[in-house]
């Protein structure tokens, strides 16, 4: 409704138009709402100039005298959603008062049904939340505030809490506490009808109101948004606060690149008489020579700078417009901006010359012929695969080295020209080791053969059955929210103890450990969503997770998701920002559910005996597609689970992306292919690297995909007691796979793993050597974190003495199981060893 100001709910509304005036210096300054406030002199009015009565000549006039149309805010009828459990005196008064004000109200009787209410497409969105706080165990108003502060559009509603009359009596921070959990005003109880109408008549004037003109400052932005001129805008000490699109195309920089720099980083020219004029409230024109990121050459555009008075009397922000590219002879170039960013290979190439220059036979001349017209062709097309360009770079150094170079050169290129580049190759491996020719080989090939694909870090939600809860035998009820909060406090420790909260929730490790570290890392902030929805995404998760299975179950999902968390926080203290939010967010919720619904069986076992998930992907990458696929099904399929529902479609593309391919990146028949390409890139010092952005993305995409592959198969490099006890167990879930395939007369993916002849020993120590060793070391030297070498390399040496004394089966390690009694003696072995 329009807001006036008289109780009458018939009185005349008030639309406030606010106008930006721009005085001389010294007279005045300009409020948010963009009227003039004077000090201690009365204000006169200066209406807003039409284009017909503005002077002509005002691009010549000093910038503080330019009067500038206002961008009116909307006036909608007001709507407020109240979260009141029960009626009472103060409800009654409250409610009283939104009808006496014509303020449209609806009454939510729980947190639940309220963010329900606000998220309705058609009768959401309330300008206005007033929450009971007085009963906080019926109404938790502080978690509240902070769940609502994470769902979509509720960033300029206005939220106020009834709080009981003596609260600021007794506790002084009460205010502070509820304001840091996104709330704007507490509001005291009164039974009274006009002191409630007198509270929320302030609330609309001092915070309703200027939330309209706030959010209305966003079609301004989108405006600038889309400009086809390169605008920055920066402080007074000219330190970037916003860039628009045209300006990442000219510097070929993202946003959070240019934003927080200064205009002299992004410069090599001075920039003291640009800070000179415009502190003196005057406009600059002039050039400037840009550095552009991962380019040699620099840009020299024309500049318009002008000074702008937000606060205060003096200026406290510059508009810089940036003009097209100028070339050395001062030349304005238009094209230039429509071309960046371009890579260098995007430029014409010169003539490619046969690759077979040493040879003279005539059908070899009309094949060269054919083939440089070919590649002439190819050049002139719009693509160009990487591989290509590599070729054609190739082709170029031939034109100038020796016939033998030439021939050297030929056959590098028929290398690059297969396809499988990367393909795992199998070498070192003795024959004369069997155990590890069986377990390599099951794990890197996948199909229906006699020898196909295990994948030992697929997670299926499984938990040993043989294994007591220690939560529902002596651990009484009051104790465990206590254990699980200190348990907590350890989430983001390399030795969490895993096993001891599956233990404390019951096998159901995922929810409480997923909760911890989604908030740990500000996942619901990052996917604008409330704790409720992500809780109850979480619990189906799990559930679909097969607790029958000894390995593939909720436990290792959630040891997994712990894992990649302990790798994000190694990333994060880096000085070169690798992951951002949705990086980190997307990492954690793959993490989460990459093993999704997994039978307990292999890709290739399900391939042999046929099942319907193997026909439906054609025996290619089964279970991991079936994984990526699961998690967005059970996802979209209901609101209430649904985390995306407040991303925008490109947002959420993004986020699809990252984790479909973060999931298909945990099938080991491509292990050596990942590898391989993550030792190619980041081999040597990053650091001192220049990448293009294609290059920054692409790398990107190699660290996601080698940190959930570490995070997956992580065992080996955990404490002594967690990598026995998850090798106890995937051994369990292998033997299980291979007693069926002889029940069914099926082929026997992985011969090594018959219970009565397996060494479970031998096949750690395989594991180690060929598949953890090199890829763990890979890992450690780009995110430093030496305690995964150490431990592997202490629990390798470990099962080399186990398979010495003997210990091989089941149970042989259930004995010795025994004897490792806890971290800290592991951690004391480990010392020893150093």
């Amino acid at each position: 409704m329009p807001i006036t100001n008289d109780t009458s709910p018939h009185h005349k509304p008030v639309h406030p138009i606010p106008e930006t005036i721009l005085e001389e210096p010294g007279t005045s300054s300009t409020s948010s709402s963009g009227t003039c406030i004077n000090s201690g002199r009365p204000r006169t009015s200066i209406p807003v100039l039409t284009p017909e009565d503005e002077s002509t000549d005002a691009s010549s006039k000093p910038l503080t005298d330019i009067k500038f149309p206002s961008l009116l805010p909307p006036n909608p009828p007001l709507r407020i959603l109240c979260v009141f459990h029960k009626n009472d005196a103060v409800i009654e008064a409250f409610l009283n008062a939104c009808h006496r004000l014509d303020i449209e109200h609806t009454i939510a009787k729980s947190t639940e049904s309220a963010i329900d209410e606000f998220q309705n497409v058609t009768t959401g969105g309330h300008h206005i939340i007033a929450v009971d706080g007085r009963y906080p165990k019926i109404i938790d108003a502080e978690s509240f505030g902070r769940s609502m502060r994470t769902t979509k559009g509720s960033q300029h509603t206005t939220m106020v809490a009834i709080v009981k009359k003596g609260a600021f009596d007794k506790d002084d921070t009460l205010a502070h506490s509820y304001l840091e959990v996104g709330y704007n005003r507490c509001m005291v109880e009164s039974p009274h009808v006009s002191h409630c109408s007198s509270e929320l008549r302030q609330i609309m004037h001092s915070l309703v109101r200027p939330q309209y003109v706030i959010s209305t400052q966003q079609a301004l932005y989108m405006a600038l948004h889309r400009a086809k001129e390169a605008i920055l805008i920066t402080d007074d000490t000219l330190r970037t606060q916003y860039a628009n699109k045209a300006t990442e195309r000219l510097l070929n920089m993202k946003l959070d690149e240019i934003v927080n720099r200064t205009l002299s980083e992004l410069t090599t020219s001075d920039v003291k008489g640009l800070l000179a004029q415009t502190n003196r409230f005057r406009e600059y024109d002039g050039l400037i020579t840009l550095s552009r990121k991962s380019q040699t050459e620099s840009i020299t555009v024309h500049v318009k700078a002008a000074p702008i008075t937000c606060v205060g009397r003096t200026p406290t922000h510059l508009v810089i417009v940036l003009d097209s590219p100028t070339s050395a002879d001062g030349i304005t170039n238009k094209d230039t901006l429509q071309m960046v960013p371009q890579s260098k290979e995007a430029q014409p190439r010169g003539s490619l010359h046969s690759i077979r220059r040493g040879s003279f036979d005539i059908r070899s001349v009309a094949s060269d012929g054919l083939r440089r017209t070919s590649l002439a062709k190819l050049s002139s097309l719009p693509l160009e695969a990487p591989i290509t360009k590599v070729v054609n770079i190739l082709t170029q150094v031939q034109e100038n080295c020796s016939q033998e170079e030439s021939k050297l050169l030929d056959r590098a290129m028929e290398f690059l020209k297969r396809e499988g580049l990367y393909s795992p190759q199998m070498k070192e491996i003795c024959p004369q080791d069997p155990v590890a020719t069986d377990l390599i080989g099951a794990l890197l090939t996948q199909g229906p053969t006699n020898v196909l694909s295990s994948r030992r870090s697929s997670n299926d939600s499984i938990i040993r059955s043989g294994r007591q809860s220690a939560s529902s035998g002596s651990a009484s009820k009051t104790k465990v929210p206590t254990q699980l909060s200190e348990l907590m406090e350890t989430a983001l420790e390399w030795d969490f103890e895993i096993f001891k909260l599956e233990d404390m929730t019951e096998k159901r490790p995922l929810v409480y450990l997923g909760m911890e570290l989604l908030r740990r890392f500000d996942v619901f902030n990052t996917f604008n969503c409330d704790e409720t929805t992500f809780k109850s995404w979480l619990i189906v998760i799990e559930a679909h997770y097969h607790s029958a299975n000894t390995y593939h179950n909720s436990t290792h999902a959630a040891d997994v998701m712990q894992a990649t968390a302990c790798y994000l926080q190694q990333l994060s203290v880096r000085e070169s920002k690798i992951m951002d939010e949705m990086d980190e967010a997307t990492a954690l919720i793959a993490a989460a559910t990459h093993d999704i619904d997994h039978p307990g069986r292999s890709s290739a076992f399900l391939c042999n005996s046929g099942n319907p998930l193997s026909l439906l992907y054609n025996d290619i990458c089964v279970l991991e597609s079936h994984h990526a696929a699961t998690t967005f099904r059970l996802t979209l399929s209901d609101e209430k689970i649904n985390i995306f529902k407040n991303l925008d479609r490109e947002t959420y593309k993004l986020a699809r992306q990252i984790i479909i391919d973060m999931i298909l990146a945990t099938e080991m028949t491509r292990h050596f292919e990942h590898l391989a390409k993550f030792v190619s890139v980041f081999g040597t010092d990053v650091e001192t690297k220049e990448f293009q952005q294609n290059d920054v993305d692409d790398n990107q995409i190699l660290v996601r995909r080698m940190m959930i592959k570490c995070a997956d198969v992580s065992n080996p490099t955990r404490p002594l007691k967690f990598c026995v006890e998850w090798s106890r167990r995937i051994a369990e879930e292998y033997f299980m796979q291979t007693d069926e395939e002889k029940r069914r007369g099926l082929p026997i993916v992985m011969p090594m793993f018959d219970r009565t002849t397996c060494s479970i020993s031998k096949s750690q120590i395989g594991f180690i050597e060929y598949i953890i060793q090199d890829m763990m070391h890979a890992w450690d030297g780009f995110i430093e974190m030496p305690e995964i070498i150490q431990y592997m390399e202490f629990n390798y040496t470990q099962w080399k003495l186990y398979e010495e004394q003997g210990i091989k089966t089941l149970s042989d390690i259930k004995r010795k199981q025994m004897s490792i009694t806890s971290n800290s003696l592991s951690q004391q072995m480990l010392e020893e060893m150093l």
